[in-house]
């Protein structure tokens, strides 16, 4: 039995040794400079007087691959299961988990019903994993207002994306197209 990405605690549930979880603050944000264009990610984690700031950057992206990828990574980098509540400026992301669109697109294999595919599987799918792990409640705030953790993700979004020598975003830039066979 796996809990999303993880092995299960020793009693073999997903949700530790029956003691109170950790209480974690998640803001993120993402970015990219044209759409698609570079991308970049922000994230700032607080629990118990503590602060962590994340970033990272693609070459090549979606600004809601970022906002995904913001919400991945600060979920990614906690050690244990935790109480989470997270505050996004993405209603794409908040709207899919908090209204069950994503556990539905899942359950479809990534259709959308009449609508088609559902774009960014292959971040969904991590996204749901983690999800399996922590409690996590999504809050949406309004972005670049005065929410001053929000604004500080947005910094390190663009702060990101601006980066040179970003890496390929492997979900985005896939090479579905035929190449010509060599001659020689």
């Amino acid at each position: 039995m796996m809990c999303g990405l993880y092995p299960p605690f020793p009693n073999g549930r997903c949700s530790g040794y029956n003691t109170p979880m950790n209480t974690i603050t998640i803001y993120t944000d993402g970015s990219s400079i044209g759409n698609p264009g570079p991308g970049g990610w922000g994230a700032v984690l607080l629990a118990e007087g503590a602060r962590k700031e994340l970033s990272g950057g693609y070459r090549l992206t979606t600004n809601n691959r970022m906002e995904m990828m913001a919400v991945i990574e600060a979920l990614s980098a906690l050690k244990r299961p935790c109480q989470v509540d997270l505050y996004s400026d993405s209603k794409y992301v908040v709207d899919a988990i908090n209204k069950g669109w994503a556990e539905g697109w899942r359950a479809n294999r990534w259709k959308r019903g009449k609508q088609g595919k559902a774009l960014n599987p292959d971040l969904w799918e991590r996204l749901l994993d983690l999800l399996a792990v922590h409690q996590v409640t999504f809050h949406w705030v309004k972005g670049h207002a005065d929410t001053p953790e929000n604004q500080r993700c947005d910094r390190l979004a663009v702060a990101a994306a601006k980066k040179p020598n970003l890496p390929a975003d492997a979900g985005y830039e896939k090479d579905d197209e035929p190449k010509a066979l060599p001659l020689f």
